[in-house]
């Protein structure tokens, strides 16, 4: 059992080839967790015999191969609901009975997964560490002398020690993040509203995000895509472009990534390099590194706890901790302590701030694809969190605290591990639902990195056969559209960004079409007599497509242009009608070309 794959593409092919069936599989890995439970205190509550024989019930009148998630386990955060099984948030005091589960522990387990056991967390997810429970704290699945991270941390080691495929995990300011570089995971924090926070314990019910914790980016990906569903019980709930559906997780080409120039490792000798390791892994594989001024997003940063949010996270608690306060951990009620001073006006005044902050991050996103950041600072020690448990938490959330007030996707993926063999990782982050896109590039990352995933000894070798795509399209243009040209304006307005110039595949013919008041070519596809042309590659916000390709005039269309480099993007075609009368002007090789013949 212990060397066991239970990675999604494995398990498939272990049910389909009778080498495991659902009920022996979970039976063992169940055996498993309640021997670990004593040391690593990761579930508050794992399915009895009883509470469990329901799902595989529901598996024996199932073909394998119609439910995805067939026999899958997996584990839930305990301030996410599991019909039958009480919700504690970590707090015996709160603790109630759910009707019904959560939305997506429904969705979950409609597609074929069998949940095991609710796990532990920081009391109310409000902690980044995994040591602020009555249920015990959890320990790192490497060193026993440094936390799990948290607030989801029994669902990161669930998965870290090798009892669940994956599990959930909720994220507020990084508890779907921390948790996953401590243990050498993917946590994936989607963009909010992404996946329905119905049957939710709220923290901060504007910002939660409920995360998955995996081995691989690409298991990531599959489950992303299964349940990124829009949800009428969820009024948070937002419904998932198509740009970001399951076919944007592919190969990774050129992308720019930001870098922060001040970068904090809170005196760390090994994180710098590191990281350093990882900025250059980006490079390898087609990454630009651009440096970025972090300060605006670390002024976000600190509004997390000065006020405004803090209250949202005391009105989930205010009843308990008015009638019963001893039933709350010390260091939470210190943590809310400031709630109830805040007012209507500094709330105004915070979110003043923070638009202020957003204005300037979005400003910085706009210019990349992602940006890559350590997940944290630096490790902490249990002995550190015992001295200082609001200083030692607040560092690592460092990097993280940020993403949902501005309201961005992030991926924390492995990058390697400490000389004492603590697990470290980095956070790829960007624009709300560019998931799939982050996805892509951390699964390209982890395994250029080769960083052995956990519980298991290899990486898949095979990269996506399609391109990955975000939530802008790349447009090749070859006539009026090139950059200072009459019509180029049509894509800066849009706020269209050059990629790069260059040339197409030597498979076309250009032509200068007649009529019209301003001068255009028309670009076709020709096998036997065509030559390369030059053109120019732009990207263009996904949104502004439809009104862009509205304005365009007939006899032009977008379709398929190959480049030089065998890549097939999005571009400029002419219809074959339009050449009868038109001026052929392939041998210029292109329209900059050709306007200039007379000088």
């Amino acid at each position: 059992m212990d060397t066991f794959d239970l990675r999604l593409p494995a398990l498939r092919a272990a049910y389909r080839e009778g080498r495991a069936t659902p009920r022996a599989l979970i039976g063992t890995l169940r055996e498993r967790a309640a021997m670990l439970n004593p040391d690593y205190r990761l579930f508050i509550h794992l399915l009895s015999d009883e509470e469990i024989e329901p799902y595989f019930a529901a598996l024996d009148e199932q073909d394998i191969d119609a439910l995805p998630l067939y026999g899958v386990p997996f584990a839930i955060k305990d301030n996410i609901d599991l019909a039958g099984v009480p919700t504690t948030a970590a707090c015996p005091a709160f603790a109630y009975m759910p009707g019904r589960s959560a939305t997506l522990v429904a969705q979950l387990i409609a597609l074929g997964a069998v949940p095991i056991g609710k796990t532990n967390l920081d009391q109310f997810a409000t902690g980044l560490n995994g040591t602020r429970s009555p249920y015990g704290k959890c320990r790192n699945s490497v060193l026993a002398n440094y936390p799990s991270g948290g607030s989801s941390a029994g669902s990161s080691l669930a998965v870290a020690l090798g009892v669940a495929s994956f599990a959930l995990g909720t994220d507020t300011a990084g508890s779907g993040r921390v948790p996953a570089a401590l243990n050498n995971l993917v946590g994936t924090k989607g963009t909010k509203g992404l996946l329905s926070t119905a049957g939710v314990v709220p923290a901060c019910r504007t910002l939660d995000c409920v995360t998955y914790f995996t081995a691989t980016a690409r298991e990531a990906s599959e489950l992303l895509a299964l349940t990124a569903r829009h949800d009428p019980a969820d009024a948070y709930s937002r419904a998932n472009p198509q740009w970001n559906d399951a076919a944007a997780f592919g190969k990774i080409a050129r992308f720019r990534f930001g870098v922060p120039r001040q970068l904090e490792f809170a005196g760390c000798d090994e994180s710098p390099a590191l990281f350093a390791n990882a900025r250059a892994a980006l490079e390898a594989i087609g990454g630009e590194a651009v440096d970025i001024d972090f300060a605006p997003f670390i002024e976000a940063a600190r509004l997390l706890y000065e006020g405004p949010w803090v209250a949202e996270r005391y009105s989930v608690t205010d009843v308990l901790l008015e009638t019963q306060p001893g039933a709350v951990l010390p260091v939470i009620r210190d943590v809310l302590a400031k709630a109830p001073g805040a007012s209507a006006v500094d709330a105004f005044r915070a979110q003043y701030r923070l638009q202020t902050s957003k204005q300037r991050c979005d400003a910085v996103l706009a210019e990349l694809d992602c940006v890559l950041t350590p997940s944290i600072p630096r490790a902490v020690t249990l002995d550190e969190l015992e001295r200082d448990p609001i200083g030692a938490n607040s560092l690592l959330g460092h990097y993280t605290n940020f993403m949902n007030l501005l309201d961005y996707a992030a991926v924390a993926t492995p990058a390697g591990f400490m000389a004492n063999g603590l697990p470290w990782g980095v956070t790829l982050f960007g624009r709300a639902f560019t998931d799939q896109y982050l996805l892509s590039v951390a699964d390209a990352l982890h395994r250029k990195l080769a960083v052995p995933l956990a519980g298991h000894a290899r990486h898949d070798t095979d990269a996506p056969a399609h391109a990955a795509r975000d939530d802008r399209m790349k447009l090749v243009v070859c006539g009026a559209h090139l950059a200072g040209l009459p019509l180029n304006g049509q894509l800066t307005t849009r706020g269209a960004r050059l990629v790069e110039a260059t040339v197409s595949a030597p498979r076309y013919r250009l032509v200068a079409l007649a009529g019209g008041a301003i001068a255009r070519p028309g670009m076709t596809r020709d096998e036997a007599n065509g030559a390369a042309i030059a053109i120019e590659v732009w990207d263009l916000p996904s949104a502004e497509v439809g009104s862009f390709l509205a304005g365009i005039p007939a006899p032009l269309a977008l379709g398929k242009v190959e480049l030089a480099d065998g890549r097939w993007e999005t571009g400029f075609v002419c219809e074959a009608h339009a050449l009868e009368g038109a001026v052929d002007i392939t041998r210029y090789g292109g329209w900059r070309a050709w306007l200039d013949r007379a000088a």
